[in-house]
């Protein structure tokens, strides 16, 4: 519940949200995470799911296949739209980054093909108890061991299950 009321300090969620803030310097999103809107892009209305100020606070760069101008926001975050691909993203993404940390936020779809391309370092997956539907599978096809990635780090709260896998 970062700048909000409620939520918990010091247990073991805090202590995986405090650090997920940590050392970043941009954000890659699929076209889903950004909005639910498809196909060319309407009028630019649409700004996120998070009001005036995302929570990234860092260049963030949106997998589209429609163009559309930059979106600068409250609190530092400014969408970028790219088209290139995936890779095309990590590169801009790193170069804004400034040496920091990318970190892919999702959806499943864009966290796939980064996996599958050997892109990602390390990944936390934080499940939560509630059932969504259908949805999409993260790891279907994919060998996590035959990628060269571990469980480094396995937590649980009340709330949720943490696992951090790195690669070896």
């Amino acid at each position: 519940m970062v700048g909000r009321e409620g939520g918990t300090t010091g247990d073991v969620d805090d202590v995986f949200a405090q650090r997920s803030m940590e050392n970043f310097g941009a954000f890659i999103l699929g076209r889903n995470m950004f909005g639910p809107l498809r196909g060319p892009w309407q009028d630019g209305s649409w700004k996120g799911w998070w009001g005036d100020n995302p929570p990234y606070h860092a260049p963030t760069f949106v997998l589209t296949h429609h163009e559309r101008e930059p979106l600068v926001m409250e609190g530092g975050t400014t969408f970028y739209f790219v088209t290139g691909g995936f890779e095309e993203a990590l590169v801009l993404a790193k170069k804004a980054a400034g040496g920091k940390d990318v970190k892919i936020g999702g959806g499943v779809a864009t966290v796939r093909q980064y996996l599958r391309a050997g892109l990602i370092d390390s990944l936390h997956i934080a499940s939560v108890p509630v059932l969504l539907g259908q949805g999409e599978l993260l790891f279907d096809g994919l060998d996590l061991h035959a990628l060269g990635f571990s469980i480094t780090e396995r937590k649980s709260s009340e709330y949720a299950t943490h696992l951090v896998l790195e690669k070896g």
